[in-house]
C-alpha cells in the first residue's frame, strides 16, 4: 500500500487563440502522445487579448498506464534528465515544461506546425487514493498515506534515473 506510481500525466499546449493555431497544436500534441487531444476552454474574459469565456484557447491530452510511464521517459530524455526541486509540490505531483516540441525524441520538424513548447504535469499516488473519487463513502486520504515531496524526488530518482538539483 505504501508504494507510489503513477497516476496520470497531463500533457498541456496553450494557444491563446481560436481557429488555425489551435488546429496546429492539436495535430502537434496528436503527433507527440499518439492520442486525440481535446480543447481546453477559457475561463475567464480578457478583452485586450481578445479572449473571451467559453472560447477554446488550448488543448491537452491525458495518459494513464503504461502510456504515460512510455511518455514520461521521453519526456525526460527531452530535459535531458533533469528536473529542480522546485517543480515539486507538497503533495508530491509535478511539472515541467519543454520550451520546443522538436526536443522530443519522436518528434520531427515539420514548417506547417511551426515550433511549440508544451507542458508536462505529473500525478503521482498510492494504493488507496480511490477513496477520494469513489461514488460511495468517499474520504479524504489521511495524512500519513499522503506522498510527501521528499517522497516523490526519491521515486522519481530511482525509477527514472532523473537527477534533482
Amino acid at each position: 500500500m505504501r508504494s507510489i506510481r503513477v497516476a496520470k500525466i497531463v500533457v498541456n499546449m496553450g494557444v491563446g487563440q481560436t481557429g488555425e493555431e489551435l488546429k496546429k497544436a492539436m495535430t502537434i500534441l496528436e503527433k507527440i502522445t499518439n492520442s486525440k487531444p481535446v480543447q481546453t476552454l477559457c475561463k475567464i474574459k480578457q478583452p485586450t487579448w481578445n479572449i473571451r469565456e467559453g472560447l477554446p484557447i488550448g488543448t491537452k491530452v491525458t495518459l494513464r498506464g503504461e502510456k504515460a510511464i512510455e511518455f514520461l521517459k521521453t519526456a525526460f530524455l527531452a530535459k535531458e534528465k533533469a528536473l529542480e526541486a522546485g517543480n515539486f509540490d507538497e503533495r508530491g505531483n509535478f511539472g515541467f515544461g519543454i520550451a520546443e516540441h522538436i526536443d522530443m525524441p519522436n518528434a520531427k520538424y515539420d514548417p506547417k506546425l511551426g515550433i511549440r513548447g508544451f507542458d508536462v504535469l505529473v500525478a503521482l499516488e498510492r494504493a488507496g487514493y480511490r477513496i477520494k473519487r469513489r461514488k460511495r463513502g468517499k474520504h479524504r486520504v489521511t495524512k500519513n498515506h499522503i506522498i510527501a515531496k521528499n517522497e516523490a524526488i526519491e521515486f522519481i530518482k530511482n525509477n527514472f534515473g532523473v537527477e534533482i538539483k
